[in-house]
């Protein structure tokens, strides 16, 4: 049998993601060596307005054409089973879960920790990077701080889902848990079902290739 070309071995694909996971898709990309891989994010602030974004990926996926396989790395983020929707309409395939903070926690790890106290405020290393634009300038906190108490009042702890070992971004994450009046938690979890997506996603469709369909 003849080994198979680059172009078989590399097919090429597109992720539609959201901006707060444009880094490590990138970082994915490279740790994978899937040069075809191309990445498209929808902005990340949209998570602030949750209706923006079946609409938003219904574009990109409407636009996305010539590609061996198209992916979506989204969870359902508040939109009621909308992104669900567009996804059965152009029938492509997304990572599973409602958020990121599951797949990057790891769905049996999230679950056992929301059962055991669903009273958690979960930040990644994006939102740490971006707190103080997403959270507190994002929420009126800067503006009317008596607003915190409200939004977060009813929170026992701020837990840092850590995608890099930072120290920086560590410590800023655990000033924002004193920001917020929240006890801090630090858990390192890595890429977690992000990476086991895009592995997959990757060997299947080199399989695919190699099998010429």
């Amino acid at each position: 049998m003849a080994a198979p070309t680059t172009a078989q071995a590399m097919p090429r694909a597109l992720v539609v993601a959201c901006g707060a996971l444009g880094r490590e898709l990138v970082a994915l990309k490279e740790a994978t060596g899937w040069e075809a891989l191309e990445i498209t994010c929808l902005p990340a602030i949209w998570h602030n307005h949750p209706e923006k974004i079946a609409p938003g990926l219904r574009r990109k996926l409407k636009a996305a054409d010539g590609y061996d396989a198209v992916f979506v790395a989204y969870g359902d983020c508040g939109t009621g089973g909308e992104v669900d929707a567009v996804i059965e309409e152009f029938g492509v395939e997304r990572i599973a879960g409602p958020h990121c903070y599951q797949f990057f926690m790891g769905t049996d790890d999230f679950t056992r920790m929301t059962d055991d106290d669903p009273a958690r405020f979960f930040l990644t290393d994006y939102l740490v990077r971006h707190f103080d634009r997403l959270i507190v300038k994002g929420l009126g906190l800067d503006r009317f701080p008596e607003l915190r108490d409200m939004y977060f009042g009813n929170y026992t702890a701020l837990v840092y889902i850590a995608q890099t070992e930072d120290e920086r971004l560590k410590a800023k994450a655990q000033q924002a848990a004193e920001r917020l009046g929240l006890a801090f938690e630090y858990r390192y979890c890595g890429y977690g079902e992000l990476q086991t997506f895009i592995e997959e996603a990757r060997g299947g469709r080199i399989e695919e290739a190699r099998n010429g369909h």
